[in-house]
Formats: C-alpha cells, sequence, structure tokens
C-alpha cells in the first residue's frame, strides 16, 4: 500500500543517516528504498515521517528519539551508518536511545544478506526497543534494504504487537506476516 499523506494513517518513521544526502550532495536512495519496500509489503494504510541527518551520534539519537517520542513512530526504519568506516555510527546511537536491545534482527538480516555478498559480515545493523517504539537499522542500498526488510518484517507486526504499538497487517502475498492463532 502506498503511503498516505491521511493524518489517520500509520506513522512510519523512515531516517536516513547520510552526510552527503544531509548536505544535498547527493541523492538519497536509502529512504526512498525504504519507502518502495514499505508500499509492496504493507496492506495498513501508513504515512513515512522522513528524515535525513548527517554521521553524527548527536543528530542520529534526537532524530530517533523525535521520530519515537514526539512523532509517535511505533516502528522506525534507519538507513546508512551501520559499516566499519570511523563515521558509521547509527548502531551506537540506536543503542543509545533504546531501553532494550532486539539483536535477533541483526543476526537475521545479516545471515540473508550473506546469500547474496560475502561483505555482509561487515554489517553492524542493531534493533532495539524505545517505549512502544521498535527503531531497525537497515543497510544504505535499496537491494540490501528490501533483502534485510523480506528476512525480518514477518515478526515486526508481532513484535508491534506485544510492546502496545500500532497494528500492521500485511499483504499476504508480499510477506506473511506471523502472529499466533488465538484460542
Amino acid at each position: 500500500m502506498r503511503p498516505s499523506d491521511d493524518l489517520s494513517a500509520v506513522p512510519i518513521g523512515v531516517l536516513t543517516v547520510s552526510d552527503r544526502a544531509s548536505r544535498g550532495e547527493y541523492e538519497d536512495k536509502g529512504g526512498p528504498g525504504i519507502q518502495a519496500a514499505l508500499s509492496d509489503i504493507l496492506a495498513t494504510p501508513w504515512r513515512a515521517v522522513a528524515r535525513v541527518v548527517p554521521d553524527e551520534r548527536d543528530a542520529i539519537e534526537a532524530a530517533l528519539i523525535e521520530l519515537a517520542d514526539e512523532e509517535g513512530c511505533t516502528l522506525i526504519l534507519t538507513t546508512g551508518g551501520t559499516g566499519p568506516a570511523p563515521r558509521d555510527v547509527t548502531p551506537e546511537a540506536t543503542e543509545a536511545v533504546c531501553e532494550r536491545m532486539m539483536p535477533g534482527f541483526g543476526e537475521l538480516m545479516r545471515t540473508a544478506s550473506l546469500r547474496e555478498v560475502p561483505t555482509a559480515i561487515l554489517s553492524r545493523q542493531e534493533a532495539g526497543l524505545r517505549g512502544r517504539s521498535l527503531i531497525v537499522n537497515l543497510p544504505g542500498k535499496p537491494s540490501a534494504i528490501r533483502t534485510c526488510l523480506d528476512a525480518v518484517f514477518p515478526a515486526i507486526p508481532y513484535c508491534l504487537d506485544l510492546i502496545g504499538g500500532d497494528r500492521l497487517d500485511t499483504d499476504p502475498e508480499v510477506c506473511k506476516a506471523f502472529r499466533p492463532k488465538a484460542g
């Protein structure tokens, strides 16, 4: 389902972390890559709350806090800043603002990515919980974003249910989300 302008649609944070994109020197492809994947995966009406920040830990932390606490995004997806380069600090910023980390997300994303590229072992994606928000770090390349979202999204709706977040339903033709059967 395409993102909506309707303010009643579920807000989803899309945070691009890039020095060059934040200065307008480089076209952000990660944020649009996340939105394109969500458009395929989600059946629930949603709206993107997009931000672009430089590879600065303080700026990343502030954006994550704003998206979770002020914008009410129960799902926040970041792109960029997860590699081994000195300025790649997205995982550290994520861990700093989260109350609990969810290591299974990063483990599964790296496993899925390793099927496509041996350098996936260099990825430091994390996921964690801040209040009623799930924050998931994704790579910067749109094809890698899709690989990672396809791997972890089946668990995301139930995770949001468990933390009291917004209900997200997926298009079962694209992504079969797991929810335990009632009864």
